[in-house]
């Protein structure tokens, strides 16, 4: 039973995000590092470091019930670039907010969540952080909708408002290593993690001359995960490397393609996954090098799955990845799509067109943001979905774990369908 409730009054609160803001083109520039610290000026606009503590901002709707949602509004941790937000200021989103969204949210309804979140968008055109903004409001637009409907799933939801039929399903979990390369894949592989390590292999030291270290290093996890892993035990190899393949390749797609055939070699009969193997300047040229760079894989017979992340950065764009087969799986990087209405839609496209969908995001995120997307994976059957936030292995797995766990629990509790 759906009841009619709407919002009464908005709080904007600020918030830390699970990591840094990181400036990435001076990263890759070749910034020195001191510790956890990047030395020297940022090259991105709207940084004051290269490095500095991530933001976001909780929206929390008090419903005319006396309940209260939650949602967070947050940016990627490399921001301002690829065509993303530029980097978020919490005061400075507030104060947006407050004066061009808060009042028009005054006694909207929030029963159904697509037509409330719709009505939202349209308060945030203005905004220059309009993605972060609507990503914040849709996840407390999704919990106020569902918990109008009596049973306060969000997964529920979205099933009932989207159509899908089925159960949900736990999709497997995508820990990342951060920097701690070596002692957070015991951690994975001793907690069983499913999809391993991300590794952040973001510069070309981590490379190597050829790609010889990130050879060594693909080679050292599927033996660490033969040596301690529990019989059976067969995680996917999930490497993140920043376009580092392209660039130890000199630029070069056919020796890209042969440089990731010997990492196929090295992960010794597990399933290999690299995502954004190389960088280009614009979503055409980004489109046409991944698409090429499988053609490549295809002809020498690889298995190496392909996994875009730069340049998808909204639903059109993940259209164009698609309808060009430029990679196997696409990270959905929430936070970039802004409303989850539009993860929603282009997950169910990527399922539709037959590409993997990695229901990702940032480590810049939040707690609350973590778990409204875990919401969305497992409504919408991604092929696995991201432990967020944060650089570390136990508190983003337990987040989403648990969510997952929970809300597996109700579902089974209160039916195993929306509107039980």
């Amino acid at each position: 039973m759906t009841r009619a409730l709407a919002v009464d009054r908005v709080l904007l609160v600020p918030a830390r995000g699970g990591y840094f803001f990181d400036d990435q083109a001076a990263i890759h520039a070749g910034a020195g590092r001191d510790g956890l610290r990047y030395l020297g000026d940022p090259v991105t606009a709207g940084f004051g470091a290269i490095r500095e503590p991530a933001e976001a901002v909780s929206v929390l709707l008090l419903l005319s019930d006396g309940a209260v949602v939650t949602g967070d509004a947050a940016t990627v941790q490399y921001s301002g670039v690829a065509g993303r937000e530029p980097r978020l200021r919490a005061a400075t989103l507030i104060e947006q907010l407050q004066d061009a969204v808060v009042p028009g949210l005054i006694g909207l309804a929030v029963d159904e969540f697509r037509e409330a979140d719709r009505a939202a968008r349209g308060l945030t055109e203005s905004l220059p952080h309009r993605r972060a903004a609507d990503y914040g409001l849709s996840q407390a637009l999704l919990a106020a909708a569902a918990h109008a409907a009596s049973h306060g799933i969000p997964a529920w939801t979205i099933q009932q408002e989207w159509g899908l039929d089925g159960p949900l399903h736990r999709p497997p979990i995508y820990a990342q290593s951060g920097e701690d390369r070596y002692d957070n894949v015991d951690k994975m592989i001793l907690k069983g993690v499913e999809v391993l390590p991300h590794g952040l292999i973001n510069t070309p030291a981590l490379v190597g001359p050829g790609g010889a270290l990130l050879e060594e290093y693909v080679g050292w996890v599927a033996g660490r995960v033969a040596e301690l892993g529990a019989p059976g035990y067969r995680p996917v190899l999930h490497f993140d490397v920043y376009g580092q393949v392209g660039v130890a390749a000199g630029g070069d797609l056919a020796r890209a393609a042969e440089l990731l055939c010997r990492l196929e070699r090295a992960a010794a009969g597990y399933e290999l996954r690299i995502e954004h193997p190389i960088g280009a300047e614009s979503r055409q040229a980004q489109v046409h090098a991944l698409a090429t760079l499988r053609e490549l894989l295809a002809q020498q017979g690889s298995a190496v799955r392909i996994v875009a992340d730069e340049w998808a950065n909204d639903v059109d764009d993940i259209a164009e990845f698609c309808r060009a087969g430029a990679a196997d799986l696409i990270q959905i990087k929430t936070p970039d799509l802004g409303s989850l209405a539009n993860t929603v839609d282009a997950a169910l496209m990527c399922r539709d067109s037959g590409v993997g969908v990695v229901l990702g995001g940032t480590c810049a995120e939040t707690d609350v943001s973590a778990r409204a997307c875990t919401h969305v994976a497992m409504a919408v059957g991604a092929t696995q979905v991201l432990a967020k936030p944060g650089m570390g292995v136990d508190e983003p797995l337990m987040i989403v774990d648990n969510e997952m766990a929970r809300t597996l629990a109700l579902d089974a509790a209160l039916g195993g369908r929306p509107g039980s």
